[in-house]
C-alpha cells in the first residue's frame, strides 16, 4: 500500500490512524532518509495510542517507553547501534514480545533480531511532486 502525504500534517495523521489501530505485540519498522518525517509519523502514531506527552527520537538512549491509554509504546531508534549485542543489553525481547507495540526507526540495522511478522513502513521524498510531498510505503501486516 502506498500513502501519499502532501504535508507534515498528512504524515502525522497517517501515524495517528495506524497507532489507533495497533495491537499488542505488533512491530512496526520505520525507514527513510534523515529529514523525511519519521519523527512526525512517530508522534502521530503515539497520539493514536493515546500518548499526549512529547515524543522525540531516542537516538542516544536507543529506546523510550511511553504509557499509552491502550498499551505501552516502545519507541526504538537503532541508528547508533554499534553492535547487535547492545540490543541484548537493553532487553529488546521484553519490548518485542511484551504487552505493548514497538516502532523501530532504522530497523534494517538489526534485521537479524526482527521477527518475521512485522510491518515495514518506508517514507520517501519525491521532490518532483513538491518539497513537502512524501510517499509512505506500507508492507506486511496492515
Amino acid at each position: 500500500m502506498i500513502i501519499e502525504s502532501y504535508s507534515a500534517e498528512d504524515t502525522f495523521q497517517f501515524g495517528v490512524s495506524l497507532g489507533a489501530n495497533a495491537k499488542k505485540g505488533e512491530i512496526y519498522c520505520l525507514s527513510g532518509d534523515l529529514g523525511v518525517g519519521k519523527t512526525v509519523f512517530t508522534q502521530g502514531f503515539a497520539k493514536g495510542l493515546g500518548i499526549d506527552e512529547a515524543v522525540n527520537s531516542p537516538t542516544f538512549t536507543i529506546v523510550q517507553v511511553y504509557e499509552g491509554t491502550k498499551m505501552p509504546f516502545y519507541h526504538f531508534d537503532v541508528y547508533r547501534i554499534a553492535d547487535i549485542d547492545e540490543m541484548e543489553e537493553i532487553g529488546y525481547e521484553d519490548c518485542f514480545y511484551g504487552e505493548g507495540v514497538c516502532l523501530i526507526e532504522w530497523a534494517e540495522l538489526i534485521e537479524e533480531l526482527l521477527p518475521k511478522e512485522r510491518t515495514k513502513i518506508t517514507i520517501q521524498k519525491n521532490l518532483k511532486k513538491g518539497f513537502d510531498y512524501r510517499e509512505i510505503l506500507v508492507e506486511g501486516e496492515e
